[in-house]
Order: structure tokens, then sequence, then C-alpha cells
């Protein structure tokens, strides 16, 4: 591969994965970035069962990789590329996994099952899996925190794909010109746009950030092999600042102080969209003292983002799909009222669609404040009010979701959540044995052992046992 010479946004990426060692990272960042794989092997366990997953699957098998990587759940060997996949949409399908607020936002957990893939067929170490998913947050969120997309019409799946190149460079230990040329083909080709999350949500709403992740490790994968992409794709002409984002300058890693990305992402403590968090618990706290049959009206103030995402068009008042009603403020609130919690079970198709519903969304209302939309980032906040038949007003304000980085989720909080999810599909005894061997995987040799944990599909374990070496 003939030496050239990049541009600097390229370069500073590579030098985002080159720092990003194990022995740099401090053990709360070791102990976060596990605590975070906890959470989204669970969602991932917990979402094994969706009509997407199943139909990601179901295409995996047609696919056979060398070297191999598995399918959670099902154990099925297949491409890496597809392993990626299909592991990715069962992790998006609750909307359960960890987000991240700032400029820009979205899921660095998306990137996940890039790393895993390609960790269980390379036989990466425990520790150089937990660097590499460092690299993958480090990178998501520097992007989120420097680039907005939501406003110029793009989706967060561009960071996906990037953060995914990290995590896979840092796997496949690709050198820095390699590495300048994966990102440069990954983010010149992968673009989407965020149609994705507007109107009717379809099942691509959780499927196509797994698409990014999967081109991620592709275009990873090509550069190992001697592809070379753009040497200016992000700076140069018709490049990423031309026709996507505009110009800017990612933060510089050593100024960070030993605070890594990987400790500020937020983990969900409801299965919804991240703005409606704290207005679900907001009017949870709220409903205790209040009797339906009793609110005239409920009204919720959200800044720009919330607003946008949860109640601001037609489809949010009567979803037709789970993927809308997790994006849902009318819905997701109607249920808090009517059932007094809100859990994965809340959206069925039975429960989503149950008119008996709809009375109390039409009484409920959304709208911008325009002093929280100032204090975003920062703050995440949201007030709602409900008025009663007898005049009376009722106010709750709030400024962070349980499980944000200023209102942080407990280990156990975070363990119960995973088993909750995991024993929808497997063992007391794996389950267990999952998260204990989780929390020492800087211990583990390679993957292997994690992966088997993950094999809940009996007749498909004898075949993949023959295809993964150990």
């Amino acid at each position: 591969m003939a030496k050239i010479k990049i541009d600097a946004t390229l370069n500073s990426l590579v030098e985002y994965v080159n720092k990003m060692t194990y022995e740099r990272l401090t053990p709360s960042a070791i102990h976060h970035t596990k605590k975070l794989l906890i959470d989204s092997l669970g969602c991932a366990i917990g979402g094994y069962s969706g009509e997407p997953c199943i139909i990601a699957r179901n295409l995996a098998t047609s696919s056979t990789g060398n070297p191999p990587a598995r399918i959670i759940g099902s154990g099925i060997a297949t491409t890496i590329e597809m392993a990626t996949f299909s592991n990715s949409v069962m992790l998006r399908y609750l909307d359960f996994n960890d987000t991240y607020t700032s400029i820009g936002e979205g899921h660095p957990s998306d990137a996940i099952p890039a790393v895993l893939a390609s960790a269980e067929a390379f036989h990466a170490s425990g520790k150089t899996i937990i660097a590499a998913l460092a690299a993958t947050y480090e990178v998501y969120m520097a992007l989120a925190d420097t680039v907005g997309l939501a406003e110029r019409g793009w989706d967060h799946g561009f960071f996906v794909v990037l953060a995914s190149v990290a995590g896979t460079g840092k796997i496949l230990n690709l050198n820095s010109e390699q590495m300048a040329h994966a990102f440069s083909i990954a983010g010149s080709a992968n673009i989407p746009t965020r149609q994705t999350r507007r109107g009717e949500l379809s099942m691509w709403k959780g499927c196509a950030t797994a698409l990014s992740a999967r081109e991620g490790v592709f275009a990873t994968l090509l550069a190992k092999e001697g592809i070379t992409g753009p040497p200016e794709a992000f700076e140069g002409k018709h490049g990423i600042w031309d026709q996507i984002t505009g110009k800017f300058a990612l933060p510089i890693l050593e100024n960070k102080q030993n605070y890594f990305a990987v400790e500020r992402s937020g983990i969900k403590f409801f299965p919804t969209e991240y703005h409606s968090h704290v207005p679900l618990l907001l009017l949870q706290q709220l409903g205790k003292d209040l009797v339906l049959e009793n609110i005239k009206s409920i009204h919720i103030e959200a800044n720009q983002r919330g607003y946008s995402e949860t109640g601001n068009e037609p489809q949010r008042w009567d979803p037709q799909t789970r993927e809308t009603a997790d994006h849902s403020l009318p819905y997701m609130l109607s249920i808090i009222l009517t059932d007094g919690h809100l859990t994965i079970d809340s959206f069925q198709d039975q429960r989503i669609l149950d008119p008996a519903l709809r009375p109390i969304m039409k009484k409920i209302s959304v709208s911008e404040n325009i002093e929280f939309t100032r204090n975003f980032p920062k703050l995440l906040q949201a007030r709602v009010s409900v008025t009663t038949n007898d005049g009376k007003v009722h106010v709750a304000e709030g400024n962070y979701p349980k499980g944000h980085e200023y209102d942080p989720m407990t280990d156990e909080e975070v363990e119960l959540k995973f088993r909750e999810l995991c024993l929808r599909e497997m063992s007391d005894e794996n389950t267990e044995s999952l998260l204990d061997t989780l929390w020492h995987l800087e211990d583990a040799p390679n993957l292997n052992q994690i992966m088997n944990l993950m094999c809940f599909d009996p007749p498909k374990l004898t075949a993949v046992h023959s295809l993964i070496r150990d």
C-alpha cells in the first residue's frame, strides 16, 4: 500500500484508536466498559424473539465465513459482517440499549456487535476487547460532541459506522495507514438519512445502525487486505465536510485528563426513546397521587430534540407499530397512567392497538420549551403539568433521566435489568455464569466462553461447536 497524505480529520480518528490501549485505561473506564457490555448483551438476548431479529438470523444462515463468527442465541456461525448485523439488530430491537446525548446523539453500543464478531473470529483476548470497546466509544462520542447530524437530516448511523471501524480496527491490529483507509472507506460510503426516524416508524428504525455497524466491519476488512480509500474523505472537495457536516475539529484526546468517553454514556431505565425518560419518571411519581378518571389534561414541555422525537407528529397519537410506540410520548404516558409502570411487554401489538388507550392519549399535549432547548444538552429538562377535573394543576420538573451520567444506575440495578432480560431466553445458571464472566472479561483468553454461554437454542449447538475453534 503506497503511503499518501491524509486529511487532518482522518489522522485524528487514527490517533484515537492508536492511543486507546488497555494499559492506558483507568480502573473506572475498564469497569464502565464492562458495565455497558453487560447492559448491551442483556438487551440483545432480551430482543432475541423480535420479528426483525428472526428475519436477520434467517438471512445470516445463508452465509458462511472464514473465519466465522456466531450469532447470539442461536449460535449459528456465519460471516463476521452478518454476525455483526444480526447481533446489532437484536441489541437495538427493544430500544433499551445505552444512549449518548450531546450536539449529536444516538446509541454507541450499536457498534458493540462489530467488535464482538471480529473479536471472536480473530481470537482477541478480553483485554484487547476492552480496549477496542473503549476506542469505539471514544470515536462515537467525540463525533457526537462535535457534529450535529439530525438538524441536517442525517442519521447517527454515520457515527456508528466510524465507531465500528475504530473497534474492529483495534481487534484486527491495523497499522495507521490501514486504519486511515478503513475510516475513509466507511465514511465516504455510508451516510444514512434521518427519514428512518420520521412519521410512522418501521422495522428499519432498529435495523439502520445495524447496517452501519456491518459496513464498518466490511470497510475495515477491505483496508486490512489493501484496499485504499480517498485520502481527503472529510476535508477534500465534495467530501464529508462539504456535503454533510460542515467543518469541525475533533477534541484532542490528551485534553480529556483520563476521563474516558465510555464513562459518560447513559444506561436506559425504560425501553423507550431517551428523551421520554424524564417525562415518564415525572408522571410515574405524580400518578401515585392521582386517579385516572379525574385527569382532565396532561401537558409535557420538552426541549426541541425531545419534542421532535416523541411528540410533534400525528402518528405519535395513534401508533401502529412497536417502533412508533416506543417513540410516542402520548402512548407511553398513557401506559404509565393505566399500568403504573412501563416494560418491554408494554409494546406488544395488542397493547399498542388497544382502543381504550386512545381517549387517554387525546388528553396529552407536547410542546417545546425554548428555555429547555437553550439548556440542552447540558440539561435534559422536561416539565409535566397534570390538570384535574377540579381545576388543580399538579406540576413536576426534572433535569436528567435515571441512568444518565449525573444520575447513574448502580451495578446492582444494571445486573437486575440484565437478569430480567436474559431470563426470558436463558436458564438462571447460564445467566449468572455469563454475568460473572463478563465482569471478569479482562481475564478471558478469548470470547469463546462468553459466546458459548449465550447459545440457548440447543438444536444448533452441536453444529456450531464443529465450526468454532477454541
